[in-house]
């Protein structure tokens, strides 16, 4: 039972231009590989996750999170008839009335371990979409009783909790994928195959940009609200210390990912996304090296405009021994030089730039990816690529009838590159080099971020072990 492993006891139930493109996908045509003069590509685009154990006719399931992001993501699960909405976990009953309207049988908790205890032995599935926070602690406990798990990017909130993460799903044999749903899109899946088809060249350097800014330049504000009513406070704080609710939404329901306790900033919210087709089109590892060159948080909250260098390990689809990566957001952009490649067209709002020896690719974040010089790739027949559906993935594959694409083991390392940019953040103008087999940094004073302490009594067994 979970209260043997947490305390306290449960407590109550209660796009930009196209030019005329077309849309590209995951499969590709022999011919077009063999037109780029790629000879064969060194794994398939989907990363291979593991099979579900035994197929079986209907998947039970619960939802951790009932509003925002969990909403979104039991909408597209419960679009398919195999899955059963058993149970949902819900600190903030105001948020559950869309559960109760449209699945008026599923059992209603604030409190997710209790629902564990109580419907655990039921279920095959769950979908983890609460704050950044709570990732690992509720995906851990469901792994720990052999659940399969959707959980939403990024995968967790510290490097530690990602690598139990990944390393425990593997071993557990349960169904994993990360809510990082444009890895399944064919605009994203054609970026994959036209880099590694050889269509640029060998690249040299990519630059990826996000203009959100989830951050907070301002110091905590020196007061304290009354708890909305039915909304447990403690509960959603969970593994992080206590301390005042303040209200006008400045945690509660979505300004937590400006926090540092709570949420990844900028970064670790889009940098997930965007940086998911640089990872599998180059077959990145962990990286060497991070430096920030953007301000550093405060004592509470993420900073706004970063600027993250990264040194990868070379790969047969880079040019060098080494890649260059940098991540921008808020109002920092790739310098006037890298824009310049794309010959006068509008920069996309949101994207990267794959800068290669035979030319460039843009890639604007949920479009189709451009190729430059334009008079070189104008007369380009684009590989015939389709869509996948993220979310039907992952039920047929709990189903026994398929695979998932972007389980843990892609996901983990994907989400454990990114966050060591949140870390580099804390330390500006500072390179940092990482050794991934010892999660380690060579700045002794970094180390401290790669875990942190959970509240007494609320750490899982393996990441409070």
């Amino acid at each position: 039972m979970l209260n043997q492993v947490f305390a306290p006891a449960p407590k109550g139930k209660v796009r930009n231009s196209s030019r005329g493109k077309p849309y590209l996908g995951l499969s590709a045509r022999r011919s077009f590989l063999k037109k780029l003069g790629a000879g064969a590509l060194a794994a398939p685009f989907i990363t291979r996750s593991l099979l579900a154990r035994s197929p079986a006719s209907t998947l039970r399931h619960a939802s951790f999170g009932a509003g925002g992001m969990a909403w979104a993501d039991l909408s597209e699960l419960a679009k398919y008839r195999p899955l059963q909405l058993v149970a949902v976990a819900e600190v903030d009953l105001a948020r559950t009335a869309d559960v109760r309207k449209k699945f008026p049988r599923a059992n209603i908790y604030q409190d997710w371990r209790e629902l564990l205890d109580k419907e655990g032995k039921h279920l095959d599935s769950v979908n983890v979409s609460v704050p950044d926070h709570m990732h690992a602690p509720i995906a851990l406990s469901a792994m720990q009783l052999g659940k399969h798990v959707y959980c939403q990017k990024p995968l967790a909130h510290d490097l530690h909790e990602v690598r139990q993460l990944t390393e425990f799903a593997r071993r557990q044999r349960v169904v994993t994928q990360m809510g990082i749903q444009i890895h399944s899109t064919a605009q994203y899946g054609t970026a994959v195959l036209l880099i590694q088809a050889g269509a640029i060249g060998k690249v040299k350097e990519v630059h990826s940009w996000c203009p959100k800014s989830w951050g907070d330049p301002a110091p905590l504000p020196a007061l304290s609200s009354p708890v909305p009513e039915g909304f447990d406070w403690d509960m959603w704080l969970g593994m992080c210390a206590q301390r005042p609710f303040i209200g006008n939404a400045y945690y509660h329901p979505a300004n937590w990912r400006k926090r540092l306790d709570f949420g990844t900033g900028t970064f670790g919210d889009m940098g997930c996304h965007l940086l998911d087709p640089v990872f599998a089109s180059l077959r990145l590892g962990a990286p060497i090296s991070v430096r920030s060159e953007g301000p550093a948080p405060n004592a509470w909250n993420w900073a706004i405009d970063s600027r993250i260098h990264y040194v990868f390990p070379g790969t047969p689809y880079t040019a060098n021994n080494a890649l260059s990566m940098t991540w921008y957001d808020g109002a920092q952009k790739p310098p006037a030089e890298i824009l310049a490649l794309l010959e006068g067209d509008q920069p996309p709002q949101t994207g990267s730039i794959f800068v290669g020896t035979q030319g460039v690719m843009a890639l604007p974040h949920v479009a189709p990816p451009l190729l430059y010089p334009d008079k070189k790739f104008a007369h380009l027949k684009y590989p015939d690529v389709t869509s996948d559906d993220h979310w039907l993935q992952f039920v047929t594959a709990c189903l026994g009838r398929g695979q998932t694409s972007a389980g843990f083991d892609y996901a983990g390392p994907l989400t454990e590159a990114v966050l060591l940019g949140s870390v580099a953040c804390r330390f500006p103008q500072t390179t940092l080099r990482w050794n991934s087999s010892a999660m380690a940094f060579d700045l002794a004073e970094a180390n401290r971020f790669v875990r942190r302490d959970y509240r007494p009594g609320w750490a899982p067994t393996r990441i409070g072990a």
